[in-house]
């Protein structure tokens, strides 16, 4: 079992996604008292009780005033089994670009729904940027059931709703109360026909699969180091996988293999490293090697077209006749889009980049699949994608070679320079006679 999860919630609205966090920090001894003192005095909605619990995560003045949640919060605490982190996300559709954020390092979602009005359109939305980001664990927290009497049956029909909308999830359904506590904690006596552990009990016991040391291993060059004339490090973060020295490792886009002389490190060279691990390699041939290169193990994609599922995050529209920048592990390169998006919304769309990307499946490895797209003119991060599949181009079989590609490909075939020369000489020949 893991030591540390990330959770983060997700839902409409209204639904009780930060009552039920601040309920969580409360009973579980994880707020000091003068958090407790402060949120006592700030409480003005008393229909809450002494305690508004939303106000634990909800800071901005503007959230206070409003009820609602607008910016992502996260919170830490632990248990004596686990350690947390928390991103209460905001539920309001004019937000939806800040819930993604949220659960974008997210290991495990908890879908808030109200009880008195099941699954709404905004659920779905969350559900479904949870799912395209990689989330496949989910906590169904059925709220607000002591407003309809704690009733099984409709308990009962908006699981059946969740287990279509998130087919091939592992989905865990509670029913609980945030604002009394019931099934928080510990399991309530009003429940007497929920048989599950409470929603503590299950974020502490829940297995969820981020090992990203037994994928493939990848390495972004984030810097090249050349203190002295006979040392060249490569710099940077594994996203992936583990390393050893003396491991065969491949560079790309060129695609030169060589092996790992020294893996370097703060305190000195060690003989194994693996993600997140910020190290230097040294390789023992001299390669060209730069920022945006990648150090890599296995199958890898490396092209300029890919499909990809984009979250537009600005108020300017996706404008398919524009250039934007790309940002995708250390390599930032212009590209273009071909479907437009608005704000909020996303989309299917095919990402043209001006260089080529070393990148994977979004599913098969985070770090490498996804990207963020820059408007360039206000350096403002305008939307956020996750790479679905290659787009491989065709080349047509009819067509021809060009002039110079020939000459080429006449020099590269041929055993000698002397032998290159002539063929080259006689292949202009034939071109202008």
């Amino acid at each position: 079992m893991s030591g540390l999860l990330r959770v983060c919630t997700a839902g409409s609205v209204d639904d009780g996604k930060s009552t039920l966090i601040g309920r969580l920090l409360h009973d579980s001894r994880s707020v000091y008292e003068d958090q407790i003192k402060s949120v006592e005095v700030a409480s003005k909605n008393r229909t809450a009780g002494r305690i508004d619990f939303s106000l634990f995560t909800d800071g901005l003045k503007a959230e206070r005033e409003q009820g609602i949640t607008i910016d992502v919060a996260y919170r830490y605490f632990a248990t004596a089994r686990r350690k947390f982190i928390l991103a209460d996300t905001p539920g309001h559709e004019q937000y939806t670009r800040n819930m993604a954020t949220g659960a974008s390092t997210a290991d495990l979602a908890i879908l808030l729904v109200d009880a008195r009005h099941g699954v709404r359109v905004q659920s779905k939305r969350h559900a479904r940027i949870a799912q395209l980001l990689g989330i496949t664990n989910f906590v169904l927290a059925i709220n607000k059931m002591d407003l309809v009497g704690f009733d099984r049956g409709v308990f009962d029909t908006i699981c059946d709703d969740f287990d279509e909308l998130l087919h091939g999830a592992r989905l865990h359904a509670i029913p609980l109360s945030a604002l009394h506590g019931d099934n928080v904690i510990t399991l309530s006596e009003r429940t007497p026909w929920f048989e599950g552990p409470s929603l503590l009990e299950y974020l502490e016991t829940v297995e969820v699969d981020r090992d990203v040391t037994a994928k493939p291993f990848r390495f972004p060059v984030q810097l090249v180091l050349r203190p002295t004339h006979n040392f060249r490090g490569y710099a940077g973060q594994i996203v992936s996988g583990t390393i050893r020295r003396g491991d065969t490792v491949t560079v790309l886009p060129s695609g030169r293999t060589t092996r790992v002389a020294r893996i370097s490190a703060w305190d000195g060279d060690l003989e194994v490293a693996y993600a997140p691990m910020s190290i230097t390699l040294v390789l023992e041939h001299e390669l060209d090697v730069s920022r945006g290169d990648v150090v890599a193990s296995g199958e890898v994609e490396v092209g300029q077209r890919f499909e990809a599922e984009i979250v537009w995050m600005d108020e300017r529209p996706l404008d398919p006749a524009r250039v934007y920048m790309l940002k995708h592990t250390t390599r930032t390169v212009s590209a273009e889009v071909d479907h437009g998006l608005v704000l909020n919304q996303i989309g299917t769309a095919t990402v043209t980049t001006a260089r080529p990307l070393i990148f994977d499946r979004y599913t098969d490895n985070r770090g490498t699949g996804s990207f963020i797209l820059i408007d360039p003119a206000t350096n403002f991060t305008a939307g956020a994608g996750m790479i679905v599949n290659p787009v491989h181009q065709r080349v047509a079989a009819s067509a021809r070679p060009s002039a110079a590609e020939r000459l080429a490909r006449l020099a590269r075939a041929a055993a000698t320079e002397a032998e290159a020369t002539e063929a080259v000489r006689r292949a202009l020949e034939e071109i202008l006679n």
